[in-house]
């Protein structure tokens, strides 16, 4: 069951992993074609619509895995959440669409209200995609699960590059966006056909028992995470600021889109070990999600330390002011994929209060040291509020899978990532490399982090062939395990 489950595991996290290459493009080519003024407008919309889409799809999401993973039969649950997904998403885009104008004023905008209108189409086709691929990670299938999220990836790839490059500026951006929803959406349907009509009843009351903390605990986190650059515009920063600010975000969203890829997943194992009474198994995946999340440090050091060169190379030198925030904020992405990861057991342990106990107050504390720190010090005092704030609610959220599972990452997994993060900073920022060369450091520093770890016996054999297996399968009884 291990195995099955690292590898479900590892092929969602490769198909996630493809935000990077395209990530990457995509940044590249909305920057040179849009520049900060347009794009900047063009991450305030997403902003707002990643806020709303989040907050629906969090409502259910966690609930989803868990109710499907519990289930004998999958459909009745699976429809009527489908269903609730698709009736909040359309409330939620028509209400977007009537506040769209205030939403510009607020921003001293204009031309916001046209695209916050146009891009909210997509909130109920993603909530709709999102939902399947819920369910998908629920039955277990991670394999399809992962199909969805590559397909999506590509495909808004794709059509960034040819809408944007042929002048259609930050409506492009926006009609691909739509486009890589419903391609997910089609692509997740046909291994989860949710039933869409029909009488399907079950106790909704499990759904609000679980869903109603964990939605409160969504919202709060997704706008911590967001609020920096909220707050930064409306304290009266240009659109070019809020564009340099949004581009280094979006080059943090890596670590969160891991946590995203990992946390569902564990979830999932965690639900159908502790339903088989496998609790030691449980306590054993859940140490490993926290011990790989807090062992990810020194790539985060050797993206800050050179953080220059990539925001050279990914969206420009126009852009070189955003290094400043990137290598602050990007400590605070990989916070709070451990953050993502600790929750996942805390909610399968059935400790959906305490999840919501730790995000609930992050934004109120948030809001009101940005408020000083913006007003004294400006956009790099948002980039260090974000980042510590994380770092506190990540180191919070362990001691609190301690509480509730007995487990810990150990004292030496600790001080063996410290000490690599320290030198995997100091070698990013004396070896100086730009464009090609620079690829080549990334890659060979995080060799070198690779092997630090094993020399320093981070990793045992049997992991490192269970590792090897799930990479490069030898066997017929790991082919059979796909």
């Amino acid at each position: 069951m291990r195995r099955r489950v690292l590898d479900g595991s590892l092929r969602i996290l490769l198909a996630e992993g493809l935000i990077l290459p395209t990530g990457l493009i995509t940044a590249s080519v909305l920057t040179h074609y849009l520049g900060p003024t347009k794009y900047g407008l063009f991450t305030l919309t997403s902003m707002v619509v990643m806020w709303i889409e989040f907050c629906i799809t969090s409502f259910f999401a966690r609930t989803t895995i868990k109710l499907i993973g519990e289930a004998d039969d999958w459909r009745p649950w699976g429809a009527n959440i489908v269903r609730m997904h698709l009736l909040t998403g359309c409330a939620a885009a028509l209400l977007l669409w009537g506040c769209s104008s205030k939403l510009a004023q607020l921003m001293s905008e204009p031309a916001l209200t046209g695209y916050l209108r146009l891009l909210s189409l997509d909130i109920p086709v993603f909530s709709l995609a999102t939902a399947h691929r819920n369910i998908l990670i629920g039955m277990h299938k991670y394999r399809e699960r992962a199909l969805a999220s590559a397909g999506r990836l590509m495909t808004r790839l794709l059509l960034m590059v040819v809408l944007v490059a042929w002048g259609f500026s930050v409506e492009g951006a926006i009609w691909a966006t739509i486009g890589a929803s419903l391609f997910d959406l089609s692509l997740a349907r046909l291994h989860a056909r949710a039933p869409l009509w029909g009488a399907f009843p079950v106790e909704t009351r499990q759904i609000w028992h679980f869903a109603l903390p964990l939605f409160l605990a969504g919202i709060s986190l997704t706008i911590f995470e967001r609020l920096d650059l909220f707050m930064l515009k409306a304290l009266g920063a240009t659109a070019a600021l809020a564009g340099m600010y949004g581009a280094a975000q979006n080059l943090t969203i890596i670590p969160a889109l891991m946590g995203g890829a990992l946390a569902p997943v564990l979830l999932a194992a965690l639900t159908h070990a502790i339903r088989d009474g496998e609790l030691s198994l449980a306590r054993e995946l859940a140490r490993d999600a926290i011990r790989f999340s807090i062992c990810l440090l020194p790539f985060a050091a050797l993206i800050s330390g050179c953080a220059p060169a990539i925001v050279a190379l990914v969206v420009g030198r126009t852009f070189a002011p955003a290094a400043s925030f990137l290598s602050l904020l990007i400590f605070g992405g990989f916070a709070r994929l451990l953050l993502a990861v600790a929750s996942a057991a805390l909610i399968a342990a059935n400790k959906s209060g305490w999840v919501l106990a730790l995000t609930a107050p992050l934004v109120s504390i948030a809001a009101a040291a940005h408020f000083v720190a913006i007003t004294r010090w400006g956009a790099t005092g948002a980039s260090w509020v974000t980042t510590v704030l994380s770092v506190l609610a990540a180191a919070t959220s362990v001691a609190m899978v301690y509480t509730a599972w007995n487990i810990r990452p150990s004292h030496m997994t600790l001080a063996r990532s410290a000490v690599i993060s320290g030198f995997t900073y100091l070698a990013a920022v004396i070896w100086p490399a730009i464009g090609l060369m620079l690829l080549i450091k990334l890659a060979a520093i995080s060799g070198l982090i690779l092997a630090a770890y094993l020399g320093a016996g981070e990793f045992d054999k049997h992991e490192i062939s269970l590792l090897s297996s799930l990479v490069c399968p030898k066997t017929p009884e790991s082919e059979g395990l796909r």
